[in-house]
């Protein structure tokens, strides 16, 4: 069995007049999310910072990059699998950390529907603080899966450490620490609407249920649901430097990672001082405008990386998306906006689609384009089009 046979059973279910429920591709599963979904959840799904111009960038610069197919390879059989924070992994896909999943499906259980996903295809699942169902729970609906548990870093240590200690004795498998978030970017869809929904209540579970941030409140969340916000909003985003890594070390034994570097600099230092991997993102656009897109800045992430694995997302639309980065160096690439859509549209069901139908596009590229293995794409690597001269 491959992947890409999928398309096969989607192709034998025609045959019965059975056409996908949601798309396969981005601009239409896109489409009919905005369809369904609330406006004040949709503008904050898919808005970016100032004029989106780096969000938008993020995606259009994958065109830029492009392979070289090679023929006369047997690529009747491959191997789309790697090694990663001592697993051994189907593929190189994960679900990127999105802190509003819980509110994408209709029942407010999105977090779960996402984790469901993830344990249907085997596409380990990074969870975020952010989430309407504790860490626990969400660990459950993994089943053997593993999970990586995203961190918001909050100012109180011994709430940082609770949260960390709670991801690992769920089971997670690695603590990715969010660089870029300590305080929001300016988004001008959600201040068009005066909407942020952590102000609201949403999304807050894993604090409300946290028994540190329930012993800093005089009456439980649920009795004054409010101060428990206020608190929240109190406590988010602890300013993070260089001299907090033995402090995040120090916190659990799982593997630690750095997301939000982009910086050739950035990226020799988190190695020297020791951190398990680097996780190269821009935040999909939405924490700063007028950047450069993340996959132009990949390359040099993985160069000065060196052994140390670099994870990727950003801009991720597609199947050929995810072998482009692998070529440039990614170890292991992380989809976003295009399985909220599949969560907005069928719960587990739509995300766990979406995740099908990126996985079966890229094995199919790597049947046709001659790469048999992961580690053939890397060895082909991606040159920009516009010097595609002198091969």
């Amino acid at each position: 069995m491959h992947f890409g046979d999928y398309q096969t059973s989607i192709y034998m279910a025609g045959l019965q007049g059975i056409v996908p429920a949601i798309p396969v591709d981005f601009a239409t599963l896109r489409r009919r999310a905005e369809e369904v979904m609330p406006p004040p959840v949709l503008n904050y799904v898919q808005g970016g910072c100032g004029d989106e111009w780096t969000q938008d960038q993020n995606a259009a610069a994958f065109r830029q990059w492009g392979m070289i197919p090679r023929m006369m390879v047997d690529c009747s059989a491959r191997d789309l699998s790697i090694d990663l924070f001592g697993l051994h992994l189907p593929t190189p896909v994960f679900m990127a950390p999105i802190g509003v999943n819980g509110i994408c499906t209709e029942d407010g259980h999105g977090d779960l529907a996402a984790a469901e996903a993830s344990a249907r295809t085997g596409v380990p699942f990074c969870a975020s603080t952010l989430a309407n169902d504790p860490i626990e729970r969400v660990a459950e609906r993994q089943g053997a899966t593993p999970g990586f548990f995203q961190l918001y870093t909050p100012k109180d240590p011994e709430l940082a450490a609770s949260l960390v200690g709670r991801a690992e004795a769920a089971g997670y498998k690695a603590l990715v620490v969010t660089l870029d978030t300590w305080v929001t970017g300016w988004r001008p869809r959600d201040l068009n609407s005066a909407n942020f929904p952590q102000l609201r209540g949403a999304v807050l579970q894993n604090y409300f249920t946290d028994p540190v941030f329930r012993a800093r409140l005089a009456v439980p969340p649920e009795e004054n649901p409010q101060a428990a916000v206020l608190l929240w909003a109190s406590l988010f985003g602890k300013v993070l430097t260089w001299d907090d890594i033995p402090w995040l070390r120090s916190l659990s034994s799982l593997p630690l990672v750095l997301k939000g570097i982009c910086h050739p600099d950035d990226a020799r230092r988190a190695v020297d001082l020791g951190v398990d991997a680097i996780y190269c993102s821009n935040h999909g656009g939405r924490q700063a405008n007028g950047g450069i897109a993340a996959i132009d800045l990949l390359p040099g992430v993985v160069a000065a990386a060196g052994t140390t694995p670099v994870l990727f997302d950003s801009g991720v639309r597609s199947g050929s998306d995810v072998v482009k980065a692998i070529a440039l160096g990614a170890a292991a690439v992380g989809i976003g906006r295009p399985y909220a859509y599949g969560l907005a549209l069928g719960g587990a069901a739509g995300a766990e689609h979406v995740l099908r139908s990126i996985l079966a596009e890229a094995d199919l590229l790597m049947a046709v384009n001659g790469y048999p293995t992961i580690a053939a794409v890397r060895e082909a690597g991606a040159r920009r089009t516009q010097q595609l001269s002198g091969l």
